[in-house]
């Protein structure tokens, strides 16, 4: 079970990788820095509402919690990508600047965001917060493992084939699966979702029908940020812990998964998400803890040998309603 939890966060976030190249046929390298800021957000939320001291709640106990959590990580993860938008894309859109230009701007964009997270301690300092902050980010140590003081506990639920359900895994497959759905209607059966896909498949000619070409990307990036600060608060209440480079090998597998899936399909995100998860949750058993990710990559090549598309290769541009 633990390969379809972590598999239906990868499908979260690479929902952000799928809608973006989808409606600007680039790879928003910096997701994986969005999906990392959401985390922090989730453990502020629980420092700022408990406090700093060790505890261990059951899940029932840390709903309320986990409810501002998740709408904290939400808001702080779509800031972060709107701001992405407005400053590394957005210029160079309007000067019809080439791909590669764009995709050397989200490797910065990337390096830049984990940077500036892993020096909000002398953030702090220099505006003479240190002790405002403590609690949040401790002096020289803003590069280290940073934990939730709250360990959430698992309870057993069921037993399926010689794996064991806990309730916090079922919370995050459902959460998952509903929040992909409703995505997935959203494009599909909206007048913004009509946009977004005008946009993916003509941005000229949907531009002449009316429709805003930057504003469907701001939605979309919009889009790519709110899912990206859900999966954080799915990934904080399994994992517990984050760093400033914590998107990085996270990124790269939802990456991986968009590819596999179909880089621009939203239900491809979800197959590959999924299939990556239990792949790699395979291998790790297999093979053992230190080639899951190889695991992982090496089925990334397999299905672009086989099938350069992905699985379902289908583009949003041409998703229908």
């Amino acid at each position: 079970m633990g390969g379809l939890v972590f598999g239906a966060i990868y499908a979260l976030v690479a929902l952000g990788y799928t809608m973006v190249y989808g409606v600007l046929q680039l790879i928003n390298f910096a997701h994986s820095e969005v999906f990392m800021y959401g985390t922090f957000a989730v453990a502020w939320v629980f420092i700022l509402l408990h406090g700093t001291e060790s505890a261990s709640w059951s899940l029932g106990e840390a709903v309320p919690v986990l409810l501002v959590a998740l709408i904290a990580a939400m808001a702080l993860s779509a800031g972060v990508a709107l701001a992405l938008e407005r400053f590394a894309y957005r210029p160079l859109m309007k000067k019809n600047a080439p791909k590669l230009i764009a995709l050397i701007s989200a490797i910065g964009a990337s390096f830049a965001l984990a940077e500036a997270m892993g020096l909000r301690d002398r953030f702090a300092e220099v505006f003479g917060l240190d002790d405002n902050l403590a609690d949040y980010v401790a002096p020289g140590k803003a590069r280290d493992v940073y934990s939730s003081p709250v360990t959430i506990r698992e309870h057993d639920l069921f037993t399926i084939g010689g794996y064991t359900l806990s309730d916090v895994d079922l919370v995050i497959i459902l959460a998952a699966l509903l929040m992909m759905v409703a995505l997935d209607q959203f494009v599909r059966r909206t007048r913004f979702g009509r946009g977004i896909r005008a946009v993916a498949q003509d941005p000229e000619s949907a531009a002449l029908m009316g429709v805003n070409p930057t504003r469907v990307v701001q939605l979309t990036f919009l889009i790519g940020g709110l899912m990206a600060g859900a999966a954080a608060t799915l990934y904080m209440m399994k994992v517990g812990v984050t760093r400033q480079n914590a998107g990085f090998i996270l990124g790269v597998k939802a990456f991986t998964a968009a590819v596999m899936g179909g880089i621009g399909n939203l239900r491809g995100a979800l197959l590959g998400g999924l299939i990556l998860g239990v792949m790699e949750n395979w291998g790790s058993a297999l093979f053992g803890q230190n080639w899951k990710d190889v695991v992982a990559f090496v089925l990334l090549v397999l299905i672009l040998l086989v099938r350069p598309s992905g699985l379902l290769g289908e583009s949003l541009g041409k998703a229908r309603a």
